[in-house]
């Protein structure tokens, strides 16, 4: 719900320079929401209320979790939706960040051919390009 008060926030404002805006967002916050939004939680506990109640700031699907066996990409997509619609549905209307434990890429999308998956870091040493490495 718009009041007057979140329409004039300058944390809410892009014109604004982003240390006033952030400085403005945490005099905001209580210790509650900053806690929250310190928080990642699993995607099987994400609930409505969950983000809500305490302002999480982060959902992550970890180890092959996702919306349901063979989930298409749309079924993704429409998962994280609504979690992002809990989270602006908050006091401070503050998105959330999604992330996936997918080192190697991605390869929970059913239906996705042609998605990109990546060596696992063992690999990647096993063929001599290490990270840092003048010749990567």
């Amino acid at each position: 719900m718009e009041t007057a008060e979140n329409l004039n926030c300058i944390y809410r404002n892009p014109n604004e320079p982003i240390e006033a805006r952030v400085k403005d967002l945490l005099s905001r916050m209580t210790l509650k929401e900053k806690v929250g939004q310190m928080t990642q939680i699993e995607r099987q506990v994400a609930t409505p209320s969950a983000i809500k109640d305490f302002s999480i700031g982060s959902v992550i699907s970890g180890a092959g979790s996702g919306p349901f066996r063979k989930a298409l990409s749309a079924d993704w997509a429409d998962m994280v939706d609504g979690f992002q619609r809990c989270a602006l549905e908050t006091r401070l209307r503050i998105p959330l960040i999604y992330g996936i434990d997918a080192v190697h890429g991605n390869n929970g999308v059913f239906g996705a051919p042609g998605a990109t998956i990546f060596p696992h870091s063992v690999g990647l040493g096993a063929t001599r390009c290490g990270f840092g490495s003048k010749d990567w």
